[in-house]
C-alpha cells in the first residue's frame, strides 16, 4: 500500500475537526491500495491492449540489452533504466553521469551503457537521496514525435468515478499544466454503468484538436485504454506522451500504471509483476503476515487497527507537535503470530524513538494485541518507550494480561494524551541522543513516567 493523492481534482477535506484547522495542522494524504508496475510491463498490456507502443523488449543482463538492440534494426535507440519512480531522464546512476534514459546508436554502446545501469542505484527526484536500484532495462526504438499530446484514465472521487483527463500539452508535466492553465486541461467523467460511449469517445479526440482519420484512431485507442482500465481493476493509466510521429503515426511512448491492491484475488496474473525488489523491506515483510504497513519520515511508530483509526492517529500525533515514522495497521483478523511481527516490523526502523500502539477493539480483541506485544517484548531487546491505548472488546483482559506481564510500557486510556505522551516521549529520546545518553522510562503511577538516565555511551 502506498500513498496516492490525485492533483488534478485536489482534495476534498472532509470531516476535519475545528481543532486540527485552529491548529493549521497538516492532513494527511488519502490512503489508496495500489499495485505498481514497471514501465515494460505497462508498454506489454498497452500492446495486448490494442495501443500501439514502439517496439521493444527488457534485458537484466548487458548482453541481453545487446540482443535486443541488434534485434531492432536501427540506429535509433533508447535505453531506460526500469525502476518504479519517475523523473528517470534527469536523474543519475550513483558514482556515474549517467542518466536513467539514454539515446544509443549501436548495440555496442546499448552493452557498455546496461552494463553501468544493472545493478547499480538510480537516484531521481522521486526517489530521494537513497535511490533504488536498477535490476533491468528497456531497450526500444527511438520515435520521433512530431506532436505530444496527454491521455489518462483514473479513478477520481471528484467525479464518482472514472475519468478520461486529456490535454494538448503531453510530454510535459501535467500536474504543472493544470495549475498554470487549468484551461489546457480537459475531463470527461465516465458512467461505470454504461461505459465510455462513442460519443464520448470522439470528445476525447476533439478535445485534442484531432479530425479526420486521426480522430478516428484517437478515439479507437481511448476505447481500448478504458477497456484495459476496467478489465484491470486500474486505478490510473496514464500515457505521456500520446505521441503522433511524423509519419503520422500514433504510439504510447510512456506509461505510468496503478491498481487497486484489492483485485489481488481476481487479477493473480497481474500482480505475479510485483517487484518486491523495489519496495520497502519492511513493507514487504508485513506484506507476509497481511499487515499493512506505510513508512514515513518521523520518529514515531504506530501500531493500529484500521484506516480511520490510522489517520486519526496520525493527525493527532501531528497536532502535538510529533511526526509519525510508519503506520501499521493490524486489521481486524490479526492473530497473536502476526501482532508480534507486526511489532518487530515497527521496532526495526532506525528512525522510531517512540511507539504508539493505538488499539479500538471491535473484531480486532484487545487481549490479542496484548499477547502479541507480549510476546514481542520477550523477542525483542526493546530500547525505545512504549506508549499503549486500549479500548473495547476484551480491554480488561488486555490490561490485566500486560500487568501480570510486567512490561515496561506506559498505558494511557485516553486518545488524546496517549498520542500527547508519546510525542514527548520522542522528544525525550531524540533529545538524548544528540547527547550520546541512553535513557530508560518506567512508569511511576498511573498516567506517571519515570525517566532515569542509564548511561553515557
Amino acid at each position: 500500500m502506498s500513498f496516492m493523492i490525485s492533483p488534478l481534482a485536489g482534495i476534498c477535506a472532509r470531516g476535519i475537526s475545528k481543532q486540527l484547522l485552529a491548529h493549521k495542522v497538516p492532513i494527511f494524504k488519502r490512503l489508496v491500495r495500489n499495485l505498481e508496475i514497471h514501465e515494460h510491463m505497462a508498454y506489454t498490456l498497452l500492446k495486448e491492449a490494442g495501443v500501439p507502443t514502439p517496439p521493444f523488449g527488457v534485458a537484466k543482463t548487458p548482453d541481453e540489452a545487446a540482443d535486443l538492440a541488434k534485434n531492432l534494426n536501427t540506429k535509433d535507440l533508447v535505453l531506460k533504466a526500469q525502476i518504479l519512480a519517475g523523473g528517470r531522464a534527469i536523474g543519475h546512476f550513483k558514482d556515474s553521469d549517467v542518466s536513467g534514459v539514454v539515446m544509443c546508436d549501436t548495440p555496442e554502446q546499448v552493452k557498455e551503457l546496461a552494463s553501468k545501469m544493472i545493478g547499480k542505484v538510480l537516484v531521481t527526484k522521486q526517489t530521494g537521496a537513497a535511490g533504488k536500484t536498477c535490476n533491468s532495462v528497456m531497450v526500444t526504438a527511438r520515435m520521433f514525435p512530431r506532436k505530444e499530446y496527454y491521455m489518462a484514465v483514473m479513478l477520481e472521487q471528484a467525479f464518482d468515478g472514472p475519468v478520461i483527463i486529456v490535454s494538448k500539452q503531453g510530454g510535459v508535466n501535467i500536474e504543472e499544466i493544470a495549475a498554470a492553465k487549468p484551461e489546457a486541461v480537459a475531463y470527461i467523467p465516465i458512467n461505470i454503468s454504461k461505459g465510455l460511449t462513442s460519443a464520448q469517445a470522439d470528445s476525447v479526440a476533439e478535445k485534442l484538436g484531432l479530425t479526420g482519420h486521426s480522430k478516428e484512431i484517437a478515439s479507437i485507442i481511448a476505447c481500448n485504454l478504458y477497456e484495459l482500465f476496467v478489465e484491470k481493476d486500474a486505478l490510473l493509466l496514464e500515457v505521456n506522451p500520446f505521441a503522433e510521429d511524423i509519419c503520422g503515426q500514433y504510439y504510447a511512448l510512456d506509461c505510468k500504471c496503478k491498481f487497486d491492491d484489492s483485485a489481488d484475488f481476481r487479477q493473480k496474473e497481474l500482480f505475479a509483476l510485483k517487484d518486491t525488489t523495489q519496495m520497502d523491506p519492511k513493507e514487504v515483510e508485513a506484506e507476509k503476515y497481511n499487515l499493512n504497513y506505510i513508512a514515513m519520515d518521523g520518529n514515531i511508530g504506530c501500531m493500529v487497527n484500521g484506516a480511520g483509526l490510522a489517520m486519526a492517529t496520525m493527525d493527532i500525533i501531528k497536532l502535538y507537535g510529533g511526526t509519525p515514522a510508519n503506520f501499521l495497521d493490524v486489521g481486524g483478523t490479526a492473530t497473536i503470530e502476526t501482532v508480534t511481527e507486526g511489532f518487530k516490523i515497527l521496532s526495526s526502523d532506525p528512525h522510531v524513538e517512540a511507539i504508539l500502539v493505538n488499539i479500538f477493539g471491535g473484531i480486532m480483541r484487545c487481549d490479542i494485541i496484548a499477547q502479541g506485544i507480549i510476546d514481542a517484548f520477550k523477542q525483542l531487546n526493546l530500547q525505545i518507550p512504549v506508549v499503549v491505548r486500549l479500548q473495547g472488546t476484551n480491554v480488561d483482559k488486555a490490561k490485566k494480561l500486560i500487568l501480570d506481564a510486567k512490561l515496561e510500557v506506559i498505558s494511557v486510556d485516553d486518545f488524546a494524551q496517549a498520542a500527547e505522551t508519546s510525542v514527548k516521549l520522542a522528544l525525550m529520546m531524540n533529545l538524548a541522543k544528540s547527547l550520546d545518553l541512553d535513557i530508560t522510562f518506567t512508569a511511576k503511577l498511573p498516567g506517571k513516567t519515570k525517566i532515569s538516565e542509564k548511561r553515557g555511551k
